[in-house]
């Protein structure tokens, strides 16, 4: 989602530590509004700006719950079949060692003096003591091995547990997030829709508004992956925002410039707020088609450079995906991938 009545853009990369965790409480303090009827027109517009931005960075946050629990059920199967192959070992050691064990007391019921004196073969009792001596080293050495394997199959329960504790954390902050979020989009749409269709059309210019003569034309893409990302993000124009979307039928904006860059085969993380480290980084003044571009000082927004300082990005509900200025809102930093 794009935030609206923007500033001129600035080039910092100063790099915010407030990433999926630090967005966990800033995206879920701000719940109150202000009622449409208790502003004039003017501040009704900025209303909606800040529930956009505000939903945005609730967005970004339930993005990063969701992929850290998408994580979590992939490392609790890895593990839980770990744990499976393990208790498979020790079931098999423990047949083992009971066969050695009975092996011992059946031929243990004897003297093994007086044993040796009745054998009718002397020689193969020998040769069969000999076989026992080796078999109870053997039990030992089994033994130690069963051992050190029920402790590392404990320390796997456990850590299997932790994870699945994290991830019950992460399922509860997604839902809250999700609130969050359906909360601030909830209210803009009221809000937006109490405005006069003016108001309401004057408030979409200004979303769109911004320099694009902040850098020049751009040349063509930094690679052919780039060029990739650039052909698969034209393809998505016109496609809708939705909120926690990755494509390919609708996209919110880190899930846009993910689903492009898998086109061209490669793998962005979730948030804008990670892809801001996907890659290096460049002046806005050298940015190239494919390049990404990170709004705000928290790199809540994230859309692709196309050139001639235009962005392609999923700018908030309502609007589909769509070419604006790159000066639309402060860019905080841009990504070459």
């Amino acid at each position: 989602m794009g935030s609206h009545r923007r500033t001129a853009p600035s080039s910092g990369s100063e790099r915010s530590t407030a990433l999926a965790l630090g967005l966990l409480s800033a995206a879920a303090t701000a719940l109150g509004v202000v009622p449409a009827t208790a502003v004039p027109q003017e501040d009704s517009r900025a209303e909606v700006d800040r529930l956009y931005r505000e939903a945005e960075k609730a967005t970004e946050a339930y993005n990063a719950a969701d992929e850290r629990a998408d994580a979590l059920r992939r490392e609790i199967a890895d593990a839980q079949d770990a744990i499976a192959r393990k208790q498979q070992r020790v079931n098999t050691m423990r047949e083992t060692l009971g066969s050695l064990a009975g092996s011992q007391y059946r031929s243990g019921g004897l003297d093994p003096a007086l044993a040796l004196l009745l054998s009718e073969d002397p020689e193969d009792y020998l040769r069969k003591a000999s076989v026992l001596d080796r078999l109870g080293v053997h039990q030992t050495a089994e033994l130690r091995k069963l051992r050190g394997t029920l402790r590392s199959l404990s320390q796997d329960r456990a850590e299997a547990g932790k994870r699945l504790g994290a991830l019950e954390r992460s399922r509860k902050a997604a839902a809250t997030h999700k609130r969050t979020v359906e909360h601030k989009l909830a209210e803009a749409r009221r809000l937006l829709g109490s405005l006069p269709a003016g108001e309401r059309a004057a408030w979409d210019r200004a979303s769109r508004s911004g320099r694009t003569d902040v850098l020049g034309p751009g040349g063509a893409p930094a690679s052919g992956r780039a060029a990739a990302a650039v052909a698969a993000a034209r393809s998505a124009l016109g496609k809708p925002y939705v909120w926690g979307a990755n494509g390919p039928s609708g996209f919110d904006c880190s899930g846009l410039t993910q689903w492009a860059y898998a086109q061209a085969g490669v793998a962005l993380p979730r948030t804008s707020q990670a892809q801001r480290y996907a890659g290096r980084q460049v002046p806005l003044s050298e940015a190239r088609p494919g390049d990404l571009v990170l709004y705000r000082s928290d790199a809540s927004h994230v859309g692709m450079y196309m050139g001639n300082g235009q962005v392609i990005h999923a700018p908030y509900p309502g609007a589909p995906v769509r070419y604006d200025p790159v000066g639309m809102m402060p860019v905080s930093s841009v990504t070459r991938v």
